[in-house]
């Protein structure tokens, strides 16, 4: 496996993994969405609700809210849920109180810990009028987007990168005039100038003008956005040491059937 880094910035990265097949790259991306632990807001004592938003939909946004995550401070209780330990280990207390007028966003929320925050400040919650107010108590834990898709966190998805076959037929002349920006040409051969940049707009242009465009079944380009909780780095990262957990797990099991 070979893992190079294409375009990077704080909350999205694109690279491209070779020598692997569809079946492992499937297996990354369901472990991105799935088992990446993530934290965020799980139960919510409503005090006061004066705004007019019903309690379950102001908790529901709520859950929502993207929090920042520290993997080394807190762990992720894999027990019955009902039996989540009442520890700084395992769940984190915010609370939220504002009073009209006023937009309540994000950064209202205070927590107990200044390293689990929400991801972004100027995320509406709930607009309050003169006169109404809201006063709530949170609980934030881990969890993985198995169990909901508020612990999921990023968009994770992967293409196999685009090859261009020439033919006898292929118009390359027309191809090149209308992707300039695009492609370029290699001998007899075109070539891709920025895979990140590639899009179907493109293939179907390539394909008008009889240039076959094949999809790799070993090199393939993968794209991580962050929701915010995590670096796209770390959630890779972690992503592949619960694969290699799972497949060491599976192993064991394995050799006991012999």
């Amino acid at each position: 496996m070979e893992i190079k880094v294409l375009k990077k910035d704080d909350s999205r990265s694109i690279f491209k993994i070779s020598k692997i097949n569809p079946s492992i790259a499937n297996s990354i991306r369901r472990y991105i969405l799935a088992y990446v632990p993530t934290m965020a807001i799980h139960d919510v004592e409503i005090k006061r609700n004066g705004s007019a938003l019903y309690d379950e939909v102001l908790a529901h946004r709520l859950g929502l809210v993207p929090i920042k995550t520290d993997l080394k401070s807190y762990k992720l209780w894999e027990g019955k849920k009902t039996e989540v330990p009442k520890s700084a280990q395992y769940e984190l207390k915010m609370t939220l109180k504002a009073k009209g007028p006023c937009t309540v966003f994000a950064s209202d929320i205070k927590s107990t810990d200044p390293k689990v925050v929400p991801a972004f400040d100027k995320m509406p919650i709930v607009k309050l009028l003169e006169g109404q107010d809201i006063e709530l108590i949170m609980t934030a834990r881990l969890g993985q987007g198995k169990e909901h898709v508020k612990f999921t966190p990023a968009l994770a998805v992967y293409r196999g990168v685009p090859e261009l076959v020439v033919t006898k037929d292929s118009n390359t002349t027309a191809c090149l005039e209308k992707l300039s920006d695009a492609i370029t040409k290699k001998g007899n051969n075109l070539e891709i100038k920025d895979l990140t940049n590639w899009t179907e707009s493109y293939e179907n242009i390539c394909e008008q003008n009889g240039i076959e465009v094949n999809s790799s079944k070993e090199d393939f380009i993968f794209t991580i956005e962050s929701w915010g909780q995590l670096p796209p780095r770390e959630i890779f990262t972690r992503a592949i040491d619960v694969f290699d957990s799972k497949l060491s797990d599976f192993e064991t099991i394995v050799k006991k059937l012999k």
